[in-house]
């Protein structure tokens, strides 16, 4: 049973486990402990792997493309081509699918790499990242449901996009894009890509429309940050806070969202936000937008406010998961001298919390539902 449709195992005589994204292999590890032998095989393409018993572990790269993606992609593609009409495919779908699973469309993967780089440079949301890289792709954008065609597709999606849009996560492979070439032009003519990127050759594929690839695929919905949330104010609320939710599609330009989020709470309250920011690159610093989230928070807490954000997967462009901005941040940055300002200005936020002190160190999660966010004044 899958979101309420039943399939009968008995009418398939293999089934398959493709898992790509943050949450694949923690994914797949459950789904073998559930069906065990009736699985035949599969692979799982995460930023991590392990030793699994029927299903092969790759680990790729994040947050860019590299030749290894590159490989797995290959090997994933193949085995879509050997499946028939008789067979079942598993496929987990989840955060950071769209840099791992890599095949491009007339470009090398260095070329894939700079158009994705100045896309986040220049502040474009996912949904304007994620629309050019399908039309850049072979496998993208609804192609893995064509690849696999006749074979009977169950995508399980782990949503880490604002508004839970299944055809953004991870590019949507096993949805039937309503995006068209048309449309990736828009965004690259938007931010001038082609004269940022120098690529001499920048061909756009259509992704498939003819429904016929998706009459065997059922896509459900899994899990999104509103799960996580939800667990959030329940803790809050057993600690003695009053909460509010302030938005699970919280959206903007980071260093402002964090300036706003230390104005919102008031006295004893706990507000809560799930998302995903962005950061337009000013200077050549380091860090990731939850961490730059926190640093644009800082001047603007006092008192007893606190402002914390960090990526649900445990990786914010860096090997920390975000950082803490209150009062006893603002005391280290004092004692070190650090500017809050200045690092905003080079987008080095992972140096002024490194610095300081502050961070949020989880290491990988295995899980990636976006960003999470707390804005609470503490109760005295």
């Amino acid at each position: 049973m899958v979101g309420g449709k039943r399939f009968d195992l008995k009418k398939y005589n293999r089934l398959f486990v493709i898992g790509i994204g943050k949450a694949s292999l923690e994914a797949g590890n459950a789904l073998e402990k559930l069906l065990g032998d009736r699985i035949t095989g599969g692979i799982l393409l995460d930023v991590k792997k392990a030793k699994l018993r029927r299903i092969k572990s790759v680990a790729g790269t994040h947050p860019f493309p590299s030749i290894a993606n590159m490989k797995a992609t290959g090997e994933i593609m193949a085995l879509l081509k050997q499946f028939d009409s008789r067979d079942l495919v598993i496929t987990i779908v989840s955060g950071g699918g769209s840099t791992l699973l890599c095949w491009p469309f007339e470009l090398k993967c260095d070329d894939l790499t700079v158009v994705t780089k100045t896309l986040m440079s220049k502040g474009a949301t996912i949904q304007e990242v994620n629309v050019v890289r399908k039309h850049l792709s072979e496998i993208l954008g609804g192609q893995f449901a064509r690849l696999a065609y006749p074979a009977t597709i169950i995508g399980l999606i782990f949503s880490d996009v604002p508004g839970d849009d299944i055809g953004v996560v991870a590019s949507g492979p096993t949805v039937m894009d309503i995006t068209t070439v048309e449309d990736a032009k828009q965004v690259m003519e938007r931010y001038d890509l082609l004269k940022a990127c120098r690529i001499p050759n920048c061909n756009l594929r259509e992704t498939p429309k003819d429904e016929l690839f998706f009459r065997s695929v059922t896509n459900v919905l899994v899990i999104n940050n509103g799960v996580a949330i939800d667990a959030m104010v329940r803790e809050a609320k057993k600690r003695g806070y009053r909460t509010r939710v302030l938005s699970t599609a919280l959206t903007g330009e980071a260093r402002e969202v964090g300036q706003m989020l230390a104005n919102i709470p008031r006295r004893g309250e706990m507000v809560f936000a799930g998302g995903e920011t962005t950061v337009t690159l000013r200077g050549n610093g380091k860090g990731g937008r939850n961490q730059e989230l926190a640093l644009g928070a800082l001047p603007y807490v006092n008192g007893d406010a606190l402002v914390l954000s960090c990526a649900s997967d445990g990786v914010d462009n860096t090997p920390v998961a975000g950082a803490i901005a209150d009062k006893t941040t603002l005391r280290h940055a004092t004692r070190l001298k650090l500017d809050p300002e200045t690092f905003l200005s080079r987008n080095d936020s992972f140096a002024f919390f490194k610095g300081s002190g502050d961070h949020i160190v989880t290491g990988v999660t295995g899980a990636n539902v976006a960003d999470l966010m707390i804005a609470a004044r503490i109760k005295i």
